[in-house]
């Protein structure tokens, strides 16, 4: 299932929106917000988050654009895929800045929203399964489960790896080679010492690397051009 919300000032914008997913023949969960404030004061975690840019009605403190950096500023909740949905198209470079994966203009035409639906729901069930992936280890004499969603990076220290994670590190003995194999994909080897979880990748040059939550990391001048060309290929 889907979860869907659709959060914009209008009642009307809101039913239309909400009648064109039903329309996709895909079993969906849809909740309606009037206001970012409401969206936030609910806490529930969405898949697809269809979102008015300018969400003007009275009482509203907050903006489609500063909701959606908000969002995108909380790191321990589950990141929607964001459509704006707006009447001027003058937002449209602003919408890219915050990681948005399309805009859609009012009227919202049917055809192009089913398009642009369609691709939302396929990447939605992407990410479902990346977060299924979990790294299996041996840690204090039993063995312990991380989901991949939870890990920055490892850094390789003498016979250990520390996992740097979402809520500590944790050590426990391993060999960077076989991680690095195991974990091909969604992990990218930067430097001998590093292992970077790539969807947390915030920006790069050509020395370092850094990651969302503030950590910058040595990139090797060897393995920059891999590292570019696998960053491109997860983004892909």
């Amino acid at each position: 299932m889907v979860k869907i919300a659709i959060c914009d000032d209008e009642k009307n914008i809101r039913a239309y929106l909400s009648a064109l997913v039903k329309k996709q023949g895909m079993e969906c969960e849809i909740t309606e917000y009037a206001a970012a404030e409401d969206y936030f004061a609910d806490g529930a975690e969405h898949d697809i988050l269809f979102l008015d840019i300018e969400l003007e009605g009275p009482g509203q403190d907050m903006d489609g654009m500063k909701m959606a950096r908000q969002i995108r500023g909380m790191e321990d909740t589950k990141q929607p895929i964001i459509i704006f949905v707006t009447g001027y198209e003058k937002y449209v470079y602003d919408a890219f800045d915050v990681g948005a994966f399309q805009y859609l203009l009012k009227p919202v035409d049917e055809q192009k929203f089913a398009e642009v639906f369609r691709r939302a729901a396929e990447q939605a069930a992407a990410y479902t399964e990346q977060d299924k992936k979990a790294l299996m280890i041996q840690y204090g004499g039993t063995g312990k489960t991380i989901p991949l969603r939870d890990i920055y990076y490892m850094e390789s220290q003498n016979h250990k790896i520390a996992v740097h994670m979402k809520d500590g590190v944790l050590e426990y003995y391993a060999k960077m080679s076989d991680l690095e194999e195991e974990l091909q994909g969604q992990f990218c080897r930067v430097h001998k010492g590093y292992l970077i979880n790539l969807s947390y990748v915030d920006e790069y040059n050509k020395t370092e690397v850094t990651l969302t939550n503030g950590d910058k990391l040595l990139i090797s001048k060897y393995k920059y051009e891999d590292f570019v060309k696998a960053y491109l290929r997860f983004m892909q």
